[in-house]
């Protein structure tokens, strides 16, 4: 079972460390070098929205923080990030189910995200769908992500 817990503003140094990390290794099949580096230069614009919004993280047995997701605003999953020798141990869909389950909780109908080719995966095995995709520019260098919602009302019969 993966801590999850809230991040604290102590943390988002090392959270924006997590993400840069993440970035420059994700799958060069993926992302070409320039993505990746223009990717991680945001880095240093993440600290507004860390204070701004609602982090959760994810730690190890240590309390060290492994991986970390955000709300901001409430209704939007605006940051899902792990640390490269922690991907594929579970840190990011324990991250997304909280981060819903704490939206349910405030009553919203639904949570949206534009999301990169890495973390469409993993959202769409936990339910969410696609709205469209999109291109957009970070330090003139395009990217192709998709914009994706998860319903957080239940079906009725």
């Amino acid at each position: 079972m993966h801590r999850i817990r809230e991040l604290r503003r102590e943390e988002h140094t090392e959270a924006i460390r997590i993400y840069q990390q993440a970035v420059l290794s994700c799958d060069q099949k993926l992302y070409t070098q320039a993505q990746r580096e223009a990717w991680a230069s945001q880095g240093p614009s993440l600290h507004a929205a860390l204070t701004r919004g609602q982090g959760l993280a994810s730690e190890g047995s240590d309390g060290q923080l492994l991986a970390f997701a955000l709300r901001d605003p409430n209704a939007r999953l605006s940051l899902l990030y792990c640390h490269p020798e922690a991907q594929g141990q579970g840190h990011g869909s324990a991250l997304v189910k909280a981060a819903e389950t704490a939206a349910a909780q405030e009553n919203l109908a639904e949570l949206h995200t534009e999301a990169s080719l890495i973390s469409t995966p993993l959202l769409l095995s936990l339910g969410w769908r696609i709205r469209w995709r999109e291109t957009l520019l970070i330090r003139g260098v395009p990217f192709e992500r998709f914009n994706l919602s998860r319903s957080l009302k239940p079906i009725l019969n």
